[in-house]
């Protein structure tokens, strides 16, 4: 079988999707960065590229797409994945759109699905609008999200303004006729970006049948189930070890918010002080670091949580001076955390929000993750090598994100681990 090559536009979307290609049975790694895989492609079916581009200016976003593009085609990828997030998380301008088309026209392919369906974390396609639960996108809290508020449900009305091609719909009666129909509907659509309904995963089984030779596939994770690798039941990659463990929740969403509310009953916690951050960040830092090695050391089966926003906090207003973002200060602050933790011992970390997760993977030096042991859907451990201070250590990661999980996860998600 081809190498089949994919890219992720956050890092907790790329081991989302590389759970999912491990359960379908592709030997899969997850790698930093556009650069080539360093492991041996004899042992891989899938490489998934995690970038941080879901809300980078339009340019970078094509920019380091097309870069992982040209890397993932010449270490031999024959099908090229872009991932996106399952609630379509993009603005007016993209960069779903955008990275897209820059996509199609390196590959010189006319056109491609759009499918962001993932029914089992609750997001469905029907007559092109889409659901998160049984709320409407832009009835659901994805309305009010800090950098991507969705406030349009019908996906070729948010897809239209960002791309160069036409949008066009495949309807679930389509679908429910089998593959041979999606086939036909997608070849009279052939230059379209073409929204696909899908409700159930029988429907991302049909939807991967009828493109089964499409040189491009895009959507959420969930278009993978429908996928099959060559070897399934493959077991998946071990623990790197027991050690210290630290929960970093940088989310705003409102699962994470009430994932937060939960975990404070039960684990030692401390929110980050936007006010303290921006008047000595190393100084507001070093504390959150103290903290959490006092309670390590008071309780070491207890991670400490540190988080940005709980229930009823208010997300910093927009400033009118050129202060850092609260959201970068945030992600910056955990990041660093991270990283001195690590140094420091920690083994494990949990990771809340698709940014923050970006932020703390870079801030570790890892360039590979190693999907393990899955939390959730959409949620797994990752074994992967920190590179702190020239020093490598293994570390289990696992980047959740935002609206992913139960509400225990903060507190449940250490059972499966070895």
């Amino acid at each position: 079988m081809p190498l089949l090559g994919a890219i992720a536009d956050d890092f907790t979307g790329a081991t989302d999707l590389a759970t999912m290609l491990v359960s379908r049975g592709f030997r899969t790694a997850v790698v930093i960065g556009t650069a080539a895989p360093a492991e041996p492609l004899d042992e891989l079916d899938a490489v998934v590229v995690a970038l941080k581009s879901r809300t980078a200016p339009v340019e970078e976003a094509v920019r380091d797409s097309l870069a992982a593009v040209r890397s993932l085609r010449a270490a031999g990828c024959e099908r090229i994945y872009l991932k996106y997030c399952s609630t379509f998380d993009s603005t007016p301008e993209g960069n779903i759109g955008p990275v897209v088309d820059a996509v199609l026209d390196e590959l010189d392919v006319p056109g491609a699905v759009v499918v962001p369906s993932f029914p089992a974390t609750g997001r469905t396609v029907h007559r092109g609008h889409l659901f998160v639960g049984d709320q409407p996108l832009a009835e659901s809290p994805m309305r009010d999200h800090p950098l991507t508020p969705m406030r349009d449900s019908n996906l070729l009305r948010l897809l239209a303004p960002q791309t160069r091609r036409p949008v066009r719909l495949v309807g679930h009666d389509v679908v429910r006729a089998g593959a041979e129909s999606v086939r036909a509907s997608l070849a009279e659509h052939g230059d379209a970006l073409v929204v696909v309904d899908a409700a159930a995963d029988e429907d991302l089984a049909v939807i991967a049948a009828a493109t089964a030779d499409a040189p491009v596939l895009t959507g959420g994770a969930g278009l993978a189930l429908g996928l099959t690798g060559p070897h399934p039941g493959r077991a998946r990659a071990g623990s790197a070890g027991a050690g210290p463990a630290v929960v970093l929740a940088g989310s705003a969403s409102a699962a994470t918010r009430s994932q937060v509310t939960h975990a404070k009953t039960l684990l030692p916690h401390r929110k980050l002080d936007l006010a303290a951050l921006r008047a000595d960040f190393d100084g507001a830092v070093a504390e959150l670091v103290e903290f959490v090695r006092a309670r390590w050391a008071a309780d070491p089966a207890l991670p400490p949580l540190l988080y940005a926003v709980g229930v009823g906090d208010e997300v910093e207003p927009a400033r009118d001076d050129d202060a850092e973002p609260a959201g970068a200060l945030l992600e910056r602050a955990l990041a660093r955390c991270a990283a001195d933790l690590v140094a420091h011992g920690a083994r494990r970390l949990l990771v809340a929000g698709g940014e923050t997760s970006g932020a703390v993977v870079l801030a570790l030096g890892a360039t590979t993750l190693h999907v393990g042991a899955q939390i959730a859907p959409g949620v797994p451990w990752c074994r992967t090598e920190s590179d702190v201070d020239g020093e490598s250590r293994p570390v289990d990661v696992a980047l959740k994100s935002g609206n992913f999980g139960g509400v225990d996860i903060f507190t449940t998600a250490w059972d499966v681990l070895s």
